[in-house]
């Protein structure tokens, strides 16, 4: 129970990465705040967070927009009183083109979801942090480790997000918050199950051939699970991590190494 009776913050909710980090906090005995913007999505996952046993305040949230992100500090603390980890999930994708080409206001909104939200819900929380010498996960991509043609600007958002949370790592350390990233790589997850589905129909193979050659690129010959991803995330939220801060947690079962 690495994270008993412990709150739990965590943006970006949905049917995968979102969920799995809400669910594994909940296993290891958090209390759970959910924030997504789809209301039907928190329902779900707050009925899975209370199955186990433990709390869940759903609250539905544009990240992006500072009266709703105010709104879900103040419930949370409201409800619960604490907060001791703040998981940033949220993402915008940006579209998959070159920088030089790019549609300039695209970018400008994922960068609004994917790193000035995650400043913005900081920023909030840092007082309740304090008082529980907590700390803040930012969920990064392991894109920040390579450079490849229209992958500009996603990574672009996210090494901006990295050094966010590095400098903000700097910044709260003498108050005792802990700040941290986690950069997953391929999640096996419903979504790219779906997309190594398309690959796969529009090449005429089976969809494992697919995900056969993309796992040959892993030391471990396989993608991580969602909640492999989320078990860093427990884990950096945790006591046993009490020493660590300013750090990015590859989990991408070796297909780069930092």
């Amino acid at each position: 129970m690495l994270l008993k009776d412990k709150v739990v913050v965590v943006s970006g909710i949905g049917p995968g990465l979102g969920r799995s980090i809400a669910i594994r906090s909940a296993a290891q005995g958090a209390d759970v705040v959910l924030a997504a913007r789809t209301a039907s999505r928190l329902d779900e996952v707050a009925a899975q967070v209370r199955a186990l046993g433990r709390r869940a305040l759903s609250v539905p949230t544009d990240v992006t927009d500072p009266a709703a992100a105010e709104h879900l500090m103040r419930a949370a603390l409201g409800e619960f009183g604490r907060a001791d980890a703040l998981v940033h999930n949220a993402l915008a994708m940006p579209p998959i083109k070159d920088l030089l080409t790019v549609d300039l206001d695209a970018i400008t909104t994922a960068f609004q979801v994917n790193v000035l939200a995650a400043l913005t819900m900081t920023r909030l929380f840092v007082p309740a942090l304090k008082e529980t010498s907590g700390s803040v996960t930012m969920i990064n991509s392991m894109v920040v480790r390579f450079s490849q043609r229209t992958m500009g600007p996603y990574k672009a958002t996210k090494a901006a997000l990295l050094a966010v949370a590095q400098s903000l790592a700097t910044e709260l350390g003498p108050d005792g918050v802990r700040v941290n990233s986690v950069a997953p790589g391929h999640i096996w997850g419903d979504s790219l199950q779906w997309y190594f589905g398309y690959l796969a129909k529009k090449r005429g193979v089976d969809p494992r051939e697919v995900y056969e050659e993309t796992a040959a690129n892993t030391d471990l010959r396989r993608l991580p699970l969602p909640d492999e991803i989320a078990d860093a995330v427990v884990f950096l939220s945790s006591p046993m991590a009490r020493a660590i801060t300013g750090q990015c947690i590859d989990v991408n079962c070796g297909e780069y190494h930092h």
